[in-house]
Order: structure tokens, then sequence, then C-alpha cells
């Protein structure tokens, strides 16, 4: 596993597992082990929550950080605050892929969204120096997915 001066990383089939073996699924896909799927969320800051509102699933980009296990990110009056506000679950999705090499790798997290409002939290996750890529209006809220599982796979070419 390499990380790419552009900031993309890049997953080779060796950091599948430690034996270089590949564990792969149904569809023939590397299954990725919780360690890795945690250093390829580290090395993101670019990520798609996904959730239910108004009867509609919405899939949306954000720019995050880590909050030890979680991922937190900052958010302006509407549905993903209105998310978090309920805390219902959601979907959190990190990918990236060469397609000169036909290679591509997915992380999921599942779990639930929170406001963040304690003084402390919010003072350690402003600290971060994160700052919303949208940034013509203000952001002035903090979210939290808490995880409560976590999958990854990796697309090889043969």
């Amino acid at each position: 596993m390499t990380s790419t001066a552009a900031g993309a990383t890049n997953v080779g089939a060796s950091g599948l597992t430690g034996d270089g073996g590949a564990v792969l699924d149904h569809a023939g896909c590397g299954v990725l082990p919780a360690d890795t799927c945690g250093w390829l969320l580290a090395g993101e800051r670019v990520g798609r929550v996904a959730f239910r509102s108004d009867g509609e699933v919405l899939i949306l980009p954000v720019n995050y950080v880590l909050d030890g296990d979680a991922i937190a990110f900052r958010t302006a009056d509407g549905s993903k605050l209105a998310v978090a506000l309920e805390e219902a679950a959601v979907g959190f999705e990190v990918d990236g892929h060469d397609p000169v090499a036909r290679t591509g790798w997915s992380v999921l997290v599942n779990g639930r969204a929170v406001r963040v409002t304690d003084a402390e939290t919010l003072a350690r996750l402003e600290a971060t120096g994160l700052a919303p890529w949208a940034n013509r209006i203000d952001h002035p809220h903090w979210v939290r997915i808490l995880p409560e599982s976590m999958t990854g796979r990796l697309v090889a070419h043969a």
C-alpha cells in the first residue's frame, strides 16, 4: 500500500493479507481487513455520506477528519444536520482507483450520525482546522458518524 504524490491511495494485492494471499468475496473482489480499511480512511479527506431524507436516499460528498474511530464533518442547517439530530443510520463511503492499472478500492462504514454539542469534542474538532470546501454559506455544525460496521473491497484486474 502506498500513497501517491497527488494524494490518491493505491492498494496492491499484496496489501490484502500478511501471507500475500487474497481473501475474495463472491464477486472475486479482495476483502480488505479492518486495519487496512482504517488506514485507507485516514489517508483520504473526501467521502460520501448516504442517508434517507424525505423518502429518498441521498448520497452527498463531504470533506472529513477522523476523530478516533468516528468520522467527523462540518455541515450547515439542512438534511445532513436533520439526520444527525435524529441519530439516524447512515453509510459513509470512501474509494480510490487507478484506471490504467484497472484497480480500485472501496471502504464502507455503517453507523449512526450524531450532532456534536459537548464543548470538549467541539474544541477538539475545531483544532483539526477542517474547513468545508463548499464555503459559500456557514457550516457551523459538526456531525460525527459513530461506526457500527466497516467493510472494504479491492478490485484488481487479473
